[in-house]
């Protein structure tokens, strides 16, 4: 039974507009990405082009591909926690913006099996844009012919960005939490982009390895130079992800869900 729902939540997505617009934010970080490296490394081309202001600082940014492999794993990681917040809103939430939240729920299945069955689909389609992400970084970095490529560095990359992107998504259960309880799309919006906000400013203070939505810029480097975490950190997550799905079961099994 629990195949079946999984099967029904990946066909509701056949014609759905959101993948391809995660899809096309994916691309566009990249594309964004090396923009930036294409200008810290020929400044004069790009100042004779009108893409870099006669006060912009570079300093501290390299076109190396250490560096350029940074840039993208800050993308699946704290870019990550707004994507997923995004992902599992539109997932959860729109059975309430389409009114079928009332049959879904008066369905003889396990209410349990519809939030890990969603999960699920958030997982697979988060995946996906995860293995974009890197199909596409890996393109564009070899177009620009950047120094520094190993298999090593090439194996860093793709390590940093999955666990960032894996920490992300153990992040997301409190999304969908906050999405049935208020059944709006914008309040896990609104709660993501608000946590990570928090999280980039307790990045400076002695308590961002212990605050979930710190960890993941502390892991990018998005609070400045990446660091190592103690294992309590990935224990602080593993906790909220398991906080996130018993909070959302518990909110479709008791709360009034009409």
């Amino acid at each position: 039974m629990i195949s079946e729902v999984i099967a029904t939540e990946f066909a509701k997505l056949r014609r759905s507009a959101p993948p391809w617009a995660t899809l096309a934010a994916v691309l566009f970080a990249v594309l964004g990405i090396a923009l930036l490296i294409w200008i810290v490394r020929d400044p004069e081309r790009a100042a004779s082009l009108g893409l870099l202001g006669t006060k912009a600082n570079l300093a501290g940014l390299e076109a190396t591909w250490p560096a350029y492999g940074a840039y993208l794993s800050v993308v699946a990681g704290a870019g990550g926690l707004i994507l997923l917040a995004f992902i599992v809103a539109f997932l959860f939430g729109r059975e309430y913006a389409d009114a079928t939240a009332k049959n879904l729920l008066a369905l003889p299945v396990p209410r349990a099996w519809f939030v890990l069955a969603k999960l699920v689909v958030a997982a697979v389609w988060w995946l996906v844009l995860l293995i974009a992400l890197l199909a596409a970084g890996f393109a564009i970095g070899a177009a620009l012919d950047l120094p520094g490529f190993t298999p090593a560095v090439a194996l860093k990359i793709v390590g940093d960005t999955l666990l960032g992107g894996a920490i992300s998504f153990l992040l997301a259960p409190i999304a969908a939490w906050i999405t049935i309880a208020t059944r709006s799309y914008l309040a896990a919006l609104g709660f993501a982009l608000g946590m990570l906000l928090v999280g980039n400013l307790l990045g400076h203070t002695g308590w961002a390895v212990w605050f979930p939505w710190s960890i993941v810029p502390l892991l990018t480097g998005m609070s400045g130079d990446a660091v190592a975490l103690p294992w309590g950190s990935y224990l602080v997550v593993a906790l909220t992800f398991v906080a996130g799905i018993g909070g959302t079961v518990l909110q479709l099994k008791y709360a009034d869900n009409p």
